[in-house]
């Protein structure tokens, strides 16, 4: 499924709104653990897999990368980019991820943030990325966790008062898809185990050189509402593969 929500005006307008669209990288609880685990972008060739805004485009770019692609099936999200975070060496393409492909090692670096958890067969995409990169080079992406997806409706359990409860956790194995909300509208997301994540990396030719679970900091905990319930399940997790 080639899901475009963030092309609708309603939901668009709803994700402007979001501290991750209006402050870029600084607004991403999961920043700082995910810039921890960044390759080297010097003089690299990098990919961007459903780049949105085009926030990690600009930092490759402004950390030395040779060049940078970023590509998104959102014409709005593409529009922004172009008109926020074009620079020399950076180019974004209006593209499903589910349909790229590339040369075989036409890549230093593959990206992609928070974008994979709409893909519905994650292992066949690996596959391509493995050929995509060069010898040597890295995969990093984020995506919702496995706690945050198995239920489907991401959202709490709460009591009669409105207090948060618990989060759910059901039917982990059963991978597949969600009908998740997500800004008040309903969307199509996939669940995988730990162990599918994981493994697309290993049996794709790569080894896996870093596994994090972000949490917010204890600034943003001090200073933003709800985020101290952040540390009650993990609503992220980021996997640092290299080519073999």
């Amino acid at each position: 499924m080639k899901e475009n929500k963030y092309d609708d005006p309603l939901f668009f307008a709803k994700y402007a709104q979001m501290d991750r669209s209006r402050l870029g990288l600084a607004g991403a609880g999961e920043w700082p653990t995910l810039r921890r685990l960044l390759p080297d972008f010097d003089g690299r060739d990098v990919l961007d897999l459903g780049c949105g805004y085009g926030w990690h485009c600009a930092y490759a770019a402004e950390h030395g990368a040779r060049s940078v692609l970023g590509i998104d099936l959102s014409e709005k999200m593409l529009a922004v980019a172009q008109r926020d975070h074009a620079a020399p060496g950076i180019a974004y393409r209006r593209l499903a991820i589910e349909d790229a492909d590339f040369a075989a090692d036409s890549f230093d670096v593959v990206l992609s943030s928070l974008a994979l958890h709409y893909v519905a067969d994650l292992d066949a995409l690996v596959r391509r990325i493995a050929r995509w990169l060069r010898p040597g080079g890295v995969f990093v992406f984020s995506c919702e966790h496995p706690v945050f997806t198995a239920e489907g409706t991401q959202d709490w359990y709460r009591d009669a008062q409105g207090s948060i409860l618990h989060f759910p956790v059901d039917h982990y194995f059963c991978e597949g898809a969600r009908q998740a909300v997500f800004l008040g509208e309903r969307m199509t997301k996939y669940h995988r185990t730990l162990t599918s994540y994981v493994g697309a990396l290993l049996e794709n030719g790569f080894a896996l050189t870093g596994l994090a679970e972000p949490q917010p900091t204890q600034q943003m905990i001090d200073t933003i509402p709800g985020m101290a319930d952040e540390m009650r399940r993990p609503m992220m997790l980021i996997l640092r593969g290299e080519k073999q």
